[in-house]
C-alpha cells in the first residue's frame, strides 16, 4: 500500500505543473468526466453481478436472499461493495478539488486515470487474496482521499 502511496503522491507532484489555468466551468467539466469515468466503473460492476445472477438456476436463488453457492457470484459482491465505496468517496473529492483548487484542471483527469488503474487491478487480482489486491484498492483510494486533503488545505488556508 505504501508503494501506491508514492504512486499517488508522484502523480500529483507531475500533475501540478501541467497544462494553464482553467476557468472554473472547466474544471468542474473534468470533474464531472472524472466523476462519469467513476460511475461507469459502478455501472460495470453491478452489470457483472447481474450476469453472474442469472447464469444458472442456484445463482438465480442466492440473488434471491439465499447464500451464493458460486464463488463468483461472492467474489462479484465483494467487488462490488468496494467499487461503490470507491466511488461514493471519488465523486465528491473530483468535483471538490474542481471548485476550490484553481490549478486542478491536470490534477482531475490524472486522478481518474489512477482510479481506474487501480480498480483494474483491485477487479483482476481479487480472488487471488488480500496482498494481491492491496495496490489497487489502495492505488484509488489514496488518489481520492489525496484530492480531499488537498481541498481541505485549500479551504483552511483561505480562512487563515
Amino acid at each position: 500500500m505504501a508503494a501506491a502511496l508514492v504512486v499517488v503522491m508522484l502523480t500529483l507532484l507531475v500533475g501540478w505543473g501541467f497544462g494553464h489555468p482553467l476557468s472554473p466551468t472547466d474544471r468542474v467539466l473534468r470533474a464531472v468526466a472524472a466523476s462519469t469515468v467513476a460511475a461507469l466503473w459502478l455501472a460495470v460492476t453491478i452489470g457483472h453481478v447481474a450476469a453472474l445472477r442469472f447464469e444458472s438456476s442456484a445463482d438465480i436463488d442466492a440473488a434471491a436472499g439465499g447464500s451464493p453457492d458460486s464463488p463468483h457470484i461472492a467474489i462479484a459482491q465483494a467487488v462490488l461493495r468496494n467499487t461503490l465505496e470507491q466511488v461514493v468517496l471519488a465523486i465528491p473529492a473530483y468535483l471538490a478539488l474542481a471548485w476550490v483548487v484553481e490549478g486542478s484542471g491536470a490534477l482531475i483527469p490524472l486522478l481518474a486515470a489512477l482510479f481506474s488503474v487501480g480498480r483494474t487491478l483491485f477487479w483482476a487480482n481479487y480472488a487471488r487474496g488480500a496482498v494481491a489486491r492491496a495496490f489497487g484498492f489502495a492505488l484509488g483510494f489514496y488518489s481520492s482521499v489525496a484530492a480531499l486533503v488537498i481541498v481541505l488545505v485549500a479551504l483552511v488556508g483561505r480562512l487563515i
